[in-house]
This record gives structure tokens, C-alpha cells and sequence, in this order.
């Protein structure tokens, strides 16, 4: 029996002793002690009752056990949900009623909230920082061999949550072929190999974090040094005996604001990727006077994990996402029909990389997934003579900030519960080490009321990135004729506010 994306990435290792992960703590993980573990996970989910097709919570912090439990979930047939630490209750809520998992497995700091928002549904186990928790301790006492699941191409592999224009959630179902056939594709086009060593400090509840960074490593039989979290001076430990680093743009604004960066520093460094926001031209160049390194921007989302990439090997430009991953397909149109190179349009996927649709939402997955299997991006681009992708602008107001989509409407309903608030809008504009940040233009009911502090009252019911960086009061929102208001005037009055 075959499962496919399992015997890709994880069974290949459980005779290898190279290196897998090397810890903060310095621990050193072995590939074939990795899948010894995933076995014992595997374990752990079937006993508690997970089969074939169920769902898998996770929102746990960022620790061998989560990486681990992903292969668990691979191997046992079960479907990979992560979620974002940040989310609060509130969110929570609504992902656990929408997927209906069989399993939740949380912090264990936040058991009893969690067991709260579950009640009689699925069940609850705890991970930690430190290698406690219920999930680990069963674990410990399992058998190291799992006979795997078989699991086709399209059966699903992970759901993954985005955030939607009407504030509601939008569960992308990727199958085993859309994330191993976009592994392969960026293994090759990045030539990793199980010479590399990347550094890790991305979270592994988002794309790039864990189906960018680790399906490719694990594919390549690659090292990885496996950080909790971006820290600038392990980063620059650790860069001299590394060769990749993937991030954010923030990650590269932080390592140029380090005296201590120079072409020695990286010597041994092959590739740097940059990915999840937009990185600044003068980002890119300053990097390159620095190090010697051109950054490599790629682009991808949720629904069809990545879509473009500069090339390894040619001019990588600034501004641009670069050509079509090979087996991929980028078209720009406008009401579906493509345009002229040049010209600015829609942007629509297709290839083994887009997703199979959203989780019970048909409606939309007939909006956004044509028949003939193209995706609808939602992103504005342009597309050169030689086939360049540029992003120019979002058809919706999706704001991307540190790596993370922001989608205004839900910030918006949130401020406009707010006792005082007439209404408000909530737009994005361009910030150096976030790519955009959150501003928020506020009309109170009346002018000369005090509103108090809006920032406290928004706190409890969004995640902290989702948080706007500044509340602007204004008498009035600024609309066109036909009462639509005109975010672009807002982002261009306000441009630079999103910097102080």
C-alpha cells in the first residue's frame, strides 16, 4: 500500500542517521529517530480514535513533537489543520465547529480553554515547549513501527484556514499531490540537496513555515536548525555553517540593521528566499551591497502553496516574483479571457499545485476555482514578454503584514461594535521590516465624544498581528460617487503613518 506523500518525505529516512534537526537547546535529531517518532504519534492518533480523513487541530508551539505529529497525521491518513498561536477564542471557536476534528492538540498552558470550546466534541491533548505534555508522554510509551495508511494523490493531506472578505474563514483543502508536487517543483528549481543546511526561525502554522521550508527539506534529505522564533543573534550564529535561510522580509530588514552582517558572515551561504509580503527594492539592494547575495523573492498563497519563483540561476528583480514554477501554469486576464503581455489583470493559476476547493463552502469554491481548473489569485499583475510575473495591487483589500494575511472587513466589524463608532475602514500601507502594516480611519457618531482607548477594546477579540498600528479619527470616510469608500485616497493620505 502507498500513501504519497508519506513515502515521499518521511519514509525514506528511517534507516539514516544524518542529522534531521538541531534544537535550541543544541539536541540533535537523527532522520531516523524523526520517523521512529512519527511512528509514535501515529500511535497516539489511532488510539485516540483518529482515522482516515479525520481532522487534526493544532495549535501547539513550535517544537520537534508538532513537526513530528504532522508525519503522524500523514502516515495515519488523517488530515494536518495548524493554527496560528495568536488566534484567540473567539477564532478558535470557529475553526473547531467548521472543521469538526476528531483531535485537538493545544499548548498545554491552554487546556482547560481549549477543552471549554470543544465540550463533548473532539477530544484534547497537550504539547510544551519543553517536551511535556499528555500527547508527548503517550507517545513515550509507544511502539517505534506504524503500519501506514494508504492515501492516494487526491486524498487530503491538510486543510489550512484563510481569512475571507466577509470575515469569514475559508478552510483550503490541499491534497497529497498539491503539496508534494510543489516540494518537487521547488527542490529542483532551488536545487537543495542533502548537502544544505537551512535555518528555520518561520512559524509551522503558515505555508512557507512548514509545506515550503520543511517538505523540501525533508524531500532533500537536508539539515535544518530548528528555532523557535527569529532570533537575531542565533541567527547570526548560526549563518556561517549554514547555506539557506528563508523568510519574511522582516527577517532581512533585522539582519541589515546588524552591524555584524558582511559578505565573511555568509560566506558559506547559498541562497536566501524571501516570500509571504512584498520585499522593498531597496531591501534587495542594500542586502546585495552587504553579503553579495541577491535575495530570491518567490510568491504563492494558501490555496495553491507556491505559484512563481526568480530564478535560481538568472537575474533575480526586484519588484517582480518571477516565472512560473515548471508544471504550473500563470495567466493574466480580465473576465477570464487573457490579456496582452504587459497589461495589467487578474492573476490565475493552474497546475497540480491548487487546492481542491474550500471545506463546505461549494458556493465559493465555484467562485474562486474555475472548471477549468484555474484559480482565481484575487491578485492584480503583469506578466512580461519572457513570462515575469509582477504583482501590481489586490483586487480585494487583503493586507499582508510580517508574512501574515490581514483581511480589513473583520478588523472593521470589530471596531464598529464599539460603542461611539460611526463606522471605519481599514486599509494597508507599506512598511519596511512588515512589508504593510494595519491602519484603521475611524468616524465617531459624534465628534466631540471621547472614544477612549480603542486599541484595549480591540485586543480580546483579534490575533495580535491583526491589530491596527494606528487609529486615525476623521470626520468622514472619503467615497466615490456611488457611496464606495476610496480605500486608495486613505492608503495615499496616510502612506506615511505606518512608519512612526
Amino acid at each position: 500500500m502507498t500513501n504519497t506523500l508519506y513515502d515521499a518525505l518521511i519514509a525514506p529516512h528511517a534507516k539514516s542517521d544524518a542529522v534531521f534537526l538541531t534544537r535550541d537547546d543544541g539536541a540533535v535529531v537523527s532522520y531516523a529517530s524523526f520517523v521512529s517518532r512519527v511512528a509514535q504519534l501515529a500511535h497516539v492518533l489511532t488510539d485516540a480514535g483518529v482515522g482516515p480523513g479525520d481532522r487534526v487541530v493544532v495549535q501547539a508551539p513550535k517544537c520537534m513533537d508538532t513537526i513530528a505529529l504532522y508525519g503522524a497525521a500523514l502516515q495515519t491518513g488523517a488530515v494536518y489543520l495548524p493554527l496560528n498561536t495568536a488566534y484567540t477564542q473567539s477564532e478558535l471557536s470557529y475553526f473547531i465547529e467548521d472543521a469538526t476534528p476528531a483531535l485537538v492538540v493545544c499548548d498545554r498552558r491552554n487546556e482547560a480553554e481549549i477543552s471549554a470550546i470543544c465540550g463533548d466534541g473532539a477530544k484534547v491533548m497537550t504539547l510544551a515547549k519543553d517536551g511535556g505534555g499528555s500527547l508527548s508522554e503517550l507517545a513515550g510509551t509507544c511502539g517505534t513501527s506504524f503500519a501506514t495508511v494508504a492515501r492516494g494523490p487526491d486524498d487530503l493531506a491538510a486543510l489550512l484556514y484563510t481569512s475571507g472578505t466577509t470575515g469569514r474563514s475559508k478552510g483550503a483543502m490541499l491534497s497529497h499531490r498539491n503539496l508534494l508536487s510543489n516540494a518537487e517543483s521547488l527542490t529542483d528549481l532551488w536545487q537543495i540537496t542533502a548537502n544544505d543546511r537551512l535555518i528555520h526561525a518561520l512559524p509551522i502554522f503558515h505555508t512557507h513555515g512548514l509545506f515550503v521550508a520543511l517538505n523540501t527539506s525533508l524531500l532533500a534529505g537536508a539539515q535544518v536548525r530548528f528555532m523557535a522564533a527569529f532570533d537575531i543573534e542565533t541567527v547570526i550564529a548560526e549563518l556561517p555553517s549554514s547555506t539557506l535561510l528563508m523568510g519574511v522580509p522582516t527577517f532581512y530588514t533585522r539582519l541589515l540593521a546588524d552591524p555584524r552582517l558582511n559578505e565573511d558572515l555568509v560566506k558559506n551561504m547559498r541562497l536566501f528566499v524571501s516570500g509571504s509580503a512584498p520585499l522593498l527594492a531597496e531591501t534587495h539592494a542594500e542586502f546585495e551591497d552587504r553579503t553579495g547575495h541577491r535575495i530570491l523573492e518567490r510568491y504563492g498563497m494558501t490555496e495553491t502553496n507556491m505559484i512563481t519563483s526568480n530564478p535560481y540561476e538568472g537575474e533575480r528583480l526586484a519588484g517582480t516574483v518571477g516565472y512560473a514554477l515548471p508544471g504550473t501554469e500563470v495567466e493574466i486576464t480580465d473576465d477570464g479571457k487573457p490579456v496582452a503581455n504587459g497589461d495589467i489583470g487578474m492573476i490565475e493559476v493552474r497546475g497540480a499545485n491548487v487546492f481542491r476547493g474550500y471545506w463546505n463552502m461549494p458556493e465559493k469554491t465555484a467562485e474562486e476555482l474555475r472548471s477549468t481548473g484555474f484559480f482565481i489569485t484575487g491578485d492584480l499583475g503583469v506578466k512580461s514578454e519572457d513570462g515575469r510575473i509582477s504583482i501590481v495591487g489586490r483586487e480585494k483589500d487583503l493586507i499582508i503584514s510580517g508574512g501574515y494575511n490581514i483581511y480589513p472587513k473583520e478588523i472593521e466589524d470589530v471596531i464598529n461594535d464599539i460603542d461611539g463608532v460611526l463606522e471605519s475602514a481599514v486599509f494597508g500601507v507599506p512598511h519596511a521590516d512588515f512589508g504593510e502594516t494595519v491602519l484603521a480611519a475611524i468616524v465617531p457618531e459624534d465628534p466631540a465624544h471621547d472614544l477612549g482607548d480603542i486599541a484595549s477594546l480591540v485586543e480580546p477579540h483579534l490575533a495580535r498581528f491583526k491589530h491596527p498600528r494606528k487609529y486615525i479619527i476623521v470626520d468622514a470616510l472619503p467615497r466615490n460617487t456611488m457611496g464606495k469608500v476610496q480605500k486608495n485616497m486613505l492608503r495615499a493620505s496616510y502612506r506615511e503613518a505606518g512608519q512612526g
